[in-house]
């Protein structure tokens, strides 16, 4: 949507617009008409944000003291992975079919239902509370809550890029984004002291989750009621206007671009995945080694590897969170300005080589935190703004379908490719940490292989357009 649509007559409200706009204008160039929309889903993405981040600790810790059969703690890990791949992929066309159907506020507003009823129905089915453990409860929660996180921020960035054109929306997007960083910030915060230093259970956050995620759900209904979808110009589209009735699936094959935006996304996914993976079992082994398990009772056992894995996480993420805030804040803008999307695209894969390099050659659980660390705080910031902003030339018919398919199916697809990994590295191959590092390191120079084709595609588009 073009500034000059939003700027307010009456003097008083112009005066604050121009005020907030010099304010604001530290993190990126926006202009008063513009503040009121951005701020607003800003708001948004940072009550969606905080909400993840409340529950997120407790995917792990529920994770933690699952016991499934004689599989491995990565096992269990990377199996449950791969099951959420294969839920989500069955759930993408029950998504295109709720689409080409509802209106888009319906639509966003009843998906956010949806997760909302189901946090304290998970916190019902919790560990030592209807009795010890719900067989596979676990398993079916790090399922649900990965959907969660994957769905519902990815319809808000669909949403979004539906109501800037690309000129304002590469202002702008990094703005919002920090709205992202600064709610994963607050909310890890939260959980972090609520656990670690109030002795609260981790299980009380999907109590807590759900409160946020309230509030966001009555901005997004607000801002689709006030604003209307922009005029887009859409760029890089091949397809004819009006009602997009294909599945999403055909969508991305029959358009260059957005193919080159999946693999994008699933090879940046395999391999943080595959991070992911290798530092859960890490931290397990971590916590083995910290206590003598001879000498405890299961229950003991049980107790102290939650909480130990709740308090890890929740400090890693508050880290990790925090600095991808500053990134977001300071950095971010400033490489779009001066490097264009090509400097928000490349620089995460050198990033990511370098610490598994590191890795590879150094491989204790202190530098694998630490790279990690960077590794996860960079995707947050820099690569995630970079995967919104590649969206904004898409056009409106093509976007939700497309975007909620890509942003699910091939996230939890790269998760189950990741599971394979590992299931295949530890069963077959008895591969080492390192192994798993040097697998990284190959993929890594393939998802910076497909960031420079995207990056000829935009231009190649761009130069047809002129």
């Amino acid at each position: 949507m073009d500034r000059q649509d939003r700027v307010d007559t009456p003097q008083d409200s112009s005066n604050l617009q121009n005020a907030s706009a010099r304010v604001l204008s530290f993190f990126t160039k926006i202009y008063p008409g513009e503040i009121k929309l951005t701020i607003s889903l800003f708001a948004t993405v940072f009550l969606l944000l905080t909400a993840y981040y409340l529950a997120k600790p407790v995917r792990e810790s529920w994770l933690a003291v699952s016991v499934i059969a004689d599989l491995s703690k990565i096992e269990v890990k990377a199996y449950s992975g791969f099951l959420q791949s294969v839920v989500l992929m069955a759930l993408i066309p029950l998504y295109s079919f709720l689409f080409d159907r509802l209106p888009r506020g319906k639509l966003l507003v009843g998906v956010n239902l949806f997760f909302i009823c189901l946090f304290p129905v998970f916190w019902v089915l919790r560990p030592d509370y209807l009795v010890n453990q719900i067989p596979y409860s676990g398993v079916i929660f790090y399922i649900w809550i990965g959907i969660f996180a994957v769905s519902v921020v990815a319809q808000f960035w669909a949403f979004a890029a539906d109501l800037y054109n690309e000129m304002d929306g590469k202002r702008l997007f990094p703005l919002i984004a920090l709205g992202a960083s600064s709610g994963a910030v607050i909310g890890s915060s939260i959980a972090n002291f609520l656990v670690k230093d109030m002795g609260m259970n981790s299980y009380t956050m999907l109590l807590l989750a759900p409160l946020p995620m309230l509030l966001a759900t009555a901005l997004i209904y607000r801002i689709d009621r006030q604003e209307s979808a922009a005029q887009r110009q859409p760029v890089l589209n091949d397809d004819p206007p009006g009602e997009d009735s294909r599945s999403a699936l055909r969508i991305i094959l029959g358009n260059r671009y957005l193919l080159a935006i999946a693999l994008f996304v699933f090879l940046l996914n395999w391999v943080t995945s595959n991070g992911e993976n290798i530092l859960f079992a890490a931290v397990q082994e971590s916590i083995a080694s910290s206590y003598d398990f001879s000498v405890m009772s299961a229950e003991e056992i049980k107790r102290v590897t939650q909480q130990s894995t709740t308090t890890f996480y929740s400090r890693i993420y508050f880290w990790v969170n925090l600095i991808g805030m500053l990134l977001q804040a300071f950095v971010v803008s400033r490489l779009l300005l001066y490097g264009g999307v090509a400097g928000v695209l490349l620089i995460p894969p050198f990033v990511s080589l370098a610490g598994y390099g590191v890795m590879s050659t150094v491989g204790n659980i202190g530098m694998l935190t630490v790279a990690k660390t960077a590794e996860n705080a960079t995707n947050y910031s820099v690569t995630n703004t970079a995967r919104h902003i590649l969206w904004l030339p898409v056009a409106r018919e093509s976007l939700y379908k497309a975007k909620a398919a890509i942003d699910t199916m091939c996230v939890r697809f790269a998760d189950g490719l990741a599971a394979i990994t590992v299931i295949v590295g530890t069963r077959f191959f008895d591969a080492s940490l390192r192994d798993f590092f040097i697998v990284n390191i190959v993929l890594i120079l393939l998802w910076l292989l497909i960031a420079i084709l995207i990056l000829r595609e935009r231009r190649q588009w761009n130069t047809v357009a002129t």
